[in-house]
């Protein structure tokens, strides 16, 4: 499976979307930028596009209202450890009031991979944030045993963007 990523105006966009009637696509947006994403077997629907090979996966991408992008840039000598950490994970989010879906994604053109999740809304990304669930799946970060502390893992900072389906 693939995830197909396209920025732009939302009006350029939606009309890419509504070219594309047979692909699953969804539109969201964040003040000026909208995003395009499209999930299949192969290639982009759209000329140019960021594309990922799904490593991991729950839930329906077309479902919930608020998408969360953690873009995390892995050095090449990183990446087994990165997506080890990752295909290891507790799973607990699947059980998260207003989860709608999950995304663990390999870059196939860059180093940055990217987690996408998408929620109901703000409010439940942000009740997640604070759970204990998170914690406990976070409790490594910054400790000896973190990722985040192992030598040659990540290239430079890792920054988050979120985006509102557009309807």
């Amino acid at each position: 499976m693939n995830i197909h990523v396209t920025y732009g105006d939302v009006t350029e966009l939606k009309a890419i979307k509504e070219s594309l009637t047979d692909q699953q696509l969804v539109l969201m947006e964040l003040g000026n930028e909208a995003v395009l994403i499209q999930e299949n077997e192969g290639s982009a629907g759209f000329a140019e596009a960021d594309s990922y090979t799904v490593l991991d996966a729950s839930g329906e991408i077309v479902n919930g209202n608020y998408a969360v992008f953690n873009n995390i840039p892995v050095t090449t000598e990183g990446r087994e450890i990165f997506e080890q950490r990752f295909m290891g994970r507790a799973r607990r989010i699947e059980d998260t009031e207003g989860f709608s879906a999950i995304r663990v994604l390999r870059p196939l053109e860059s180093d940055t991979y990217v987690i996408l999740t998408k929620w109901k809304d703000e409010a439940s990304f942000k009740a997640w944030q604070n759970s204990q669930e998170y914690a406990d799946a976070h409790q490594k970060r910054g400790t000896e045993e973190g990722i985040d502390q192992k030598p040659n893992i990540f290239s430079r900072p890792s920054f988050v963007t979120t985006y509102l389906k557009v309807d």
